[in-house]
């Protein structure tokens, strides 16, 4: 009976050094959950306490300044944190960030997600444009309670928990794994994959770490073998990360099963990028002939490019037209479910929530089109013959020919020779 009470008491001490006694004093009724949290956790038995995480400075910590960073786990957790910083998640803040130093709500925290403490050289260079068009607490909950994922270990495993049961269950991913853009959650839910997982658990149905977590650690890349734009990576790379996806599948597949799987699932998500490449340069030509309302010139000028057409990834979904508003609900969502889906092996993602929405898209656009250019009044100084200009004249051809090419949408070569062609046809006309 001694030895069994001696051992109780054994477990049930947590080693407190003087400096976490004085934080368990008052936590104990401010925020009892997360001390029980962290009493239950392999930090507490291991004697990291409080001060180790937090610091103690508690002035800082009340101010919400004193940030327990990737930085700081990976203190302890080097290879983690090594393994995490070269994954997507690991990038995951900079590409949803943009810098607010010139934005009259700005949080001065927010320079930290930028630059090191004490440096004025960035970190990163990528900004979002979406990012810094949304309030100070749209940009907080709205967009870095998922992008956090960079800096912030929390954001899988929790603030005070370290229970891996959590980060090993596929719905810790579901919070920012889901929604129009890309619904990963929802498409393999509702997969075959997922239909097994639900009946059968993970052995005989794989879940998001059982693919992209195989090996386990921290890199959830492994596998991908393109951008989250849809855009691929080099041929060395895609021919490395194709083979790390291959090992994991042939666990329950044929090779050449997974392959061909594989493969449509690529042809796929370049059927869907041509059909947004042909709506994509519909609007570049409403745009060169100012058919646009608003247009770029007349509406807040783009807080990246100023008062451009931006019909890329840093695309905005407001001050725009009505035909751009398409597009970008192509782009942004219809194109993302279409080769996600295919990838994720959803055959509804795939065709009627991805392809057949694209498809009508295109229809919707080509008809905005055909109504700005037949009933439309272009802008001052985009007049058609009759307003002013010689009938035949092919200036305003030329310039709309220049400002395509300028863009890249035609060769060099093809430029020259449209460009002969119209003033061939002037040339024999007038």
């Amino acid at each position: 009976m001694r030895m069994l009470l001696t051992l109780v008491l054994l477990l049930s001490a947590v080693p407190v050094l003087a400096a976490d006694r004085d934080c368990l004093d008052c936590h104990r009724e401010e925020t009892p959950a997360a001390v029980r949290q962290w009493q239950q956790s392999a930090h507490a038995s291991s004697g990291v306490g409080c001060a180790d995480c937090h610091g103690e400075d508690h002035d800082l910590i009340l101010q919400g300044k004193a940030v327990v960073g990737a930085e700081v786990c990976g203190a302890c957790h080097r290879q983690a944190l090594a393994e995490h910083r070269r994954s997507r998640h690991g990038q995951g803040l900079h590409s949803g960030w943009g810098c607010t130093r010139n934005m009259p709500d700005r949080n001065s925290a927010e320079c930290g997600f930028c630059h090191q403490e004490g440096s004025s050289l960035p970190v990163s260079t990528v900004h979002c444009a979406r990012f810094l068009e949304q309030s100070g607490e749209m940009r907080q909950n709205g967009c870095n309670r998922c992008h956090s994922v960079e800096n912030s270990c929390g954001s899988c495993h929790g603030n005070h928990l370290t229970d891996l049961a959590l980060v090993r269950d596929p719905q810790v991913c579901a919070k920012c794994h889901m929604g129009p853009d890309h619904p990963q959650w929802e498409m393999w839910t509702a997969s075959q994959h997922g239909q097994i997982n639900k009946v059968r658990g993970r052995v005989d149905g794989p879940d998001c770490q059982s693919c992209h977590l195989a090996a386990g650690g921290h890199d959830v890349s492994r596998g991908i073998t393109v951008s989250p734009g849809g855009k691929p990576y080099s041929e060395q790379a895609v021919k490395a990360e194709r083979k790390a996806m291959l090992a994991v599948c042939v666990s329950c597949h044929a090779r050449g099963f997974a392959m061909r799987e594989l493969q449509r699932g690529d042809r796929i998500r370049e059927q869907a990028r041509a059909l947004v490449d042909q709506a994509r340069a519909i609007i570049e030509d409403l745009n060169d002939r100012g058919l646009l309302r608003p247009g770029p010139e007349d509406r807040p000028a783009h807080p990246l490019r100023g008062r451009t057409l931006v019909l890329d990834g840093q695309m905005l979904y407001e001050n725009i037209s009505h035909i751009e508003r398409l597009f970008f609900k192509m782009q942004k969502y219809d194109f993302a479910r279409t080769w996600k889906g295919a990838y994720h092996q959803n055959p509804d993602y795939t065709h009627w929530y991805g392809n057949a929405e694209l498809k009508m898209d295109l229809v919707d656009i080509r008809s905005e089109a055909d109504r700005l250019l037949n009933f439309a009044e272009p802008k001052t100084g985009t007049a058609e013959p009759g307003a002013g200009q010689v009938p035949g004249d092919p200036t305003k051809e030329l310039e709309r020919l220049r400002k395509r090419f300028d863009r890249g949408g035609m060769s060099d070569e093809a430029y020259r020779a449209e460009k002969q062609h119209l003033l061939d046809n002037w040339s024999r006309n007038k």
